[in-house]
């Protein structure tokens, strides 16, 4: 069989030879092509979640230094040779698990303090607070790392956590400036209080992270007294002379 039709009359041997041997091309080999790369990418993608899943487990009470390379692959199912297909060294891992850290954090923040009106900034610190609560208590152990490694830590991992927090500030201070009795301070100034802010918010993570489970009234002892702290900040906003 051909894979055309042919009139003999028409065309010589020749002719009806090299019809006979033109390749087969299936309709649906493009399409296997595209999900062979598709399943393959995800794949790769779940691997990595893994490797970071479990490299959290294993730093639920140690610090990120006494981590091995064996035992994270070990815990994530693979053998350890697998793990350079996603990370090059350790300390790459590391870095990663700080950028997913705070990457959903400052998101959210963002979010809740979205409404630049001077009326609104109450209901900002109120909406960024309880955000910060939540996300706390839903990603416990990313803050505990996040925590542990940026006061005992060392090398690329600490440095990381040192620049999402500086980044963290930067964003900040950038909305800050959209306030109407904001708009008159100087850039240094508003990295001032931005920083100020950040660091408030540190203290309330931590003072989160040292409460009992289902101790739910200290919780929101907590969360009252981060807020009356950022509005302390703002009260003193009003006597601060800002120079450029």
């Amino acid at each position: 069989m051909t894979a055309l039709a042919v009139n003999s009359e028409n065309c010589d041997v020749a002719d009806i030879e090299e019809v006979r041997t033109l390749p087969r091309v299936s309709t649906d080999q493009g399409a296997r092509a595209g999900e062979s790369t598709a399943t393959r990418r995800e794949r790769k993608e779940k691997t990595r979640q893994s490797l970071l899943a479990a490299a959290l487990d294993l730093l639920a009470d140690r610090g990120f230094a006494s981590l091995s390379l064996r035992e994270v692959a070990k815990r994530a199912g693979i053998v350890p040779t697998a793990f350079y297909r996603h990370f090059a060294s350790m300390d790459e891992l590391g870095v990663a698990l700080v950028e997913e850290s705070m990457r959903t954090l400052r998101t959210m923040i963002r979010t809740a303090r979205a409404d630049p009106s001077d009326a609104a900034f109450g209901g900002i610190i109120r909406a960024s607070v309880r955000t910060l609560h939540r996300h706390v208590r839903a990603h416990e152990d990313h803050f505990r790392f996040l925590t542990r490694e940026r006061y005992g830590g060392t090398g690329p991992v600490a440095r990381a956590i040192a620049m999402e927090l500086r980044l963290f500030s930067s964003e900040l201070a950038v909305d800050l400036a959209r306030f109407e009795f904001l708009r008159e301070w100087s850039t240094a100034d508003l990295h001032m209080m931005a920083e100020l802010i950040v660091t408030s918010m540190q203290a309330t993570v931590m003072d989160l992270l040292e409460v009992r489970p289902g101790d739910g009234e200290t919780d929101q002892a907590i969360v009252r007294t981060a807020e009356k702290r950022l509005r302390l900040i703002v009260l003193g906003v009003a006597n601060w002379q800002s120079k450029h």
